[in-house]
């Protein structure tokens, strides 16, 4: 059995117009989602045990508060440039790319493509990812490289304002 939870990177800042997309950081509102949507993942007793990042300074920022929550050390993040701004079929691929020892793993990226990626993981639609949503799914395989062809169960979907 493996498990995917796919989160869209907190509430980014704008404050400075000047810095490029790849490097805004987290707004105030996006260091306090993160933590709380960490806690919260946690708390209900999901299990993560792995971590996987787009580099854009946000998404790294975000995963970084659920790697913290999970007592877990940030060298263990799992970064993957391809996640920026990437279609589906990238988070597909670097889905099926994961260790098999891995059960649990989360994968942090940004809209459009984490919404297009979501919307093709079984048959719940959700318009558009907010910011720091958790939209998770389980498949009943072995292998990190079926998981992109199994058939998936959705388990939940949390956003920051359902707390």
């Amino acid at each position: 059995m493996k498990t995917l939870y796919v989160v869209r990177h907190a509430k980014s800042s704008w404050g400075d117009l000047t810095t490029p997309d790849f490097d805004r950081p987290l707004s105030d509102r996006g260091q306090r989602n993160a933590p709380e949507m960490a806690q919260r993942l946690l708390s209900r007793g999901f299990r993560i045990d792995a971590f996987v990042t787009s580099t854009a300074r946000r998404a790294m920022q975000t995963s970084l508060y659920f790697i913290k929550a999970y007592g877990r050390s940030p060298e263990e993040l799992i970064l993957r440039e391809d996640l920026y701004h990437a279609p589906a079929e990238v988070y597909f691929s670097v889905v099926a790319q994961q260790d098999d020892k891995y059960s649990s793993i989360a994968i942090f990226g940004h809209n459009p493509g984490i919404s297009a990626f979501v919307n093709e993981l079984t048959t719940t639609r959700i318009d558009d990812m907010p910011t720091c949503a958790i939209f998770a799914v389980q498949a009943d395989v072995r292998h990190w490289a079926e998981f992109p062809a199994a058939k998936k169960q959705f388990l939940f979907f949390d956003t920051p304002k359902q707390g």
